[in-house]
């Protein structure tokens, strides 16, 4: 009897690691406002994005939620390389930023998954107001 205990806590133990996903995933949580903005604004708008990154397959996905910006966003892109405080060119786009929610993926290059892991990645949402970022938010684990 014991024996087949052991054999079925095996198998559920096992059936819990397949059905869990993408064990080495991970995640990261954006807060994006006019403050970390460079330079900063006073835009009332507010944001979060919900990342996560499989570093086996370089695939980054994302939920970007945003609200209370000067009017329609215009653009979203992903930022870099820049540390909080500087700024930097677009390293991936983020499509039909239109309107929110904003959900999609990318692969990135072993070049832009070191400099998302090392943080100097950032989400910026660009508005006709604001047309080189209304709100932004640092990329950190």
């Amino acid at each position: 009897m014991s024996t087949t205990r052991t054999m079925l806590a095996t198998l559920a133990l096992g059936a819990a690691f397949a059905f869990a996903g993408p064990a080495f995933a991970d995640k990261m949580k954006v807060t994006l406002d006019g403050k970390a903005e460079v330079p900063a604004n006073t835009s009332a708008g507010k944001g979060t994005a919900d990342l996560d990154y499989d570093a086996a397959s370089k695939k980054l996905s994302w939920k970007l939620t945003y609200s209370g910006l000067t009017g329609p966003a215009t653009a979203a892109h992903f930022h870099g390389p820049a540390e909080a405080g500087k700024n930097a060119g677009v390293a991936v786009p983020i499509p039909n930023a239109g309107s929110s929610p904003v959900e999609g993926s990318a692969i990135l290059t072993d070049a832009q998954a070191a400099d998302l892991m090392a943080g100097k990645y950032y989400i910026n949402v660009h508005t006709a107001a604001h047309p080189a970022g209304e709100i932004r938010g640092q990329v950190t684990k």
